[in-house]
C-alpha cells in the first residue's frame, strides 16, 4: 500500500503544495508545529531518508534550501537555536516524543558516551 506521501504525490490526497519539480515535492504540514511548517519529500517512495542514494539526498537538500529561504522570508520567525552554527541532528527515535527538544536531556557517564562512540565507530 502506498504511503500517505505517495498518495499526495499521485494527487489522491490534496495538499498545500509550496514547490515541486520532477524529483521532489514541498507542501505544508497539515498538523504543523508552527505556521510555515513544510515537508520536503522525494517523489520516489523511500522509507528512510538515509536510504536515498547520495545524489538524490544532495539534490533534496539543495531543493529544501530554496524552500527554507522562502519560508524565512514569508513567515516571521526568530531562529531560537541553541548553537549558531550549521548542524544536523541524527536522533535514533522509537517514539514521536523522542524528537521533543523540551524533554529533559539524558545525563550519561563518560563510560556510556565511550561505549556508544565505539559502537557507532565499529559500524562505520
Amino acid at each position: 500500500m502506498a504511503s500517505i506521501f505517495s498518495r499526495i504525490v499521485n494527487g489522491e490526497i490534496p495538499a498545500y503544495k509550496v514547490a515541486e519539480n520532477d524529483k521532489f515535492l514541498a507542501f505544508l504540514d497539515v498538523f504543523p508545529l508552527v505556521k510555515g511548517h513544510t515537508l520536503v519529500i522525494p517523489k520516489q517512495e523511500i522509507d528512510y531518508i538515509f536510504d536515498c542514494d547520495d545524489a538524490l539526498l544532495a539534490d533534496m537538500m539543495v531543493f529544501a534550501k530554496k524552500i527554507a529561504k522562502a519560508i524565512k522570508d514569508a513567515v516571521p520567525c526568530e531562529r531560537g537555536l541553541e548553537v549558531p552554527h550549521a548542524h544536523i541532528h541524527l536522533v535514533p527515535i522509537n517514539h514521536m516524543d523522542d524528537l521533543n527538544f523540551k524533554n529533559p536531556k539524558l545525563k550519561l557517564t563518560p563510560e556510556e558516551f565511550s561505549e556508544i562512540q565505539q559502537s557507532i565507530i565499529g559500524k562505520l
